[in-house]
C-alpha cells in the first residue's frame, strides 16, 4: 500500500498512525545530519575515530562520539578495542547495517533527482513575482 492516496484508496486513520510510528522509529535511528554519513563512511571498511572524522567534513569530535555511541546501541556498528600499545579503537559496520542499503540507495537516487530538478527549474522568486502582481 502506498503511503499516499494519490494512486489508490485513502488510508484509514489506523494505517496512517502505524505508518507515522514506523517512520518515526526509522528517523529516530538513522535521522539527523550525520548518522547515514557515518554509515556510508564506514562502508569501505573499518576505521579509527580520526579517519571517520576526516572523511566527514564538518563533524565535530563530540558529535561524532555521540553518533557512534547511538549507532552502536542500535546495532549498526561495533567498536573494537585493541589493547596493544598504544591502545587503538576501530569501528566497523555490522551485518545488520546492510539492511539500510535499499534506504541509502533510494535516498541517494532521490537526492540526485531532486538536485537536478531544483537546478533546472525556475527560481522560486521568478514564480512568486507574477503571482504577487496578480494578487495586488
Amino acid at each position: 500500500m502506498p503511503f499516499t492516496h494519490h494512486n489508490g484508496p485513502k488510508p484509514t486513520p489506523a494505517q496512517c498512525y502505524n505508518k507515522l510510528n514506523a517512520a518515526g522509529d526509522a528517523l529516530y535511528v538513522i535521522g539527523g545530519k550525520w548518522r547515514l554519513r557515518i554509515i556510508i563512511a564506514l562502508a569501505e571498511g573499518h576505521k579509527r575515530f580520526n579517519e571517520i572524522q576526516r572523511a566527514i567534513h564538518g563533524i565535530s569530535a563530540r558529535v561524532l562520539s555521540n553518533e557512534l555511541k547511538e549507532l552502536e546501541i542500535n546495532g549498526f556498528l561495533i567498536r573494537k578495542v585493541y589493547t596493544d600499545f598504544p591502545v587503538s579503537i576501530e569501528y566497523e559496520l555490522t551485518p545488520y547495517s546492510d539492511t539500510l542499503s535499499p534506504v541509502i540507495e533510494s535516498l541517494i537516487s532521490w537526492g540526485e533527482m531532486h538536485r537536478q530538478t531544483i537546478m533546472h527549474s525556475e527560481k522560486p522568486e521568478a514564480i512568486a513575482t507574477p503571482v504577487l502582481e496578480e494578487i495586488l
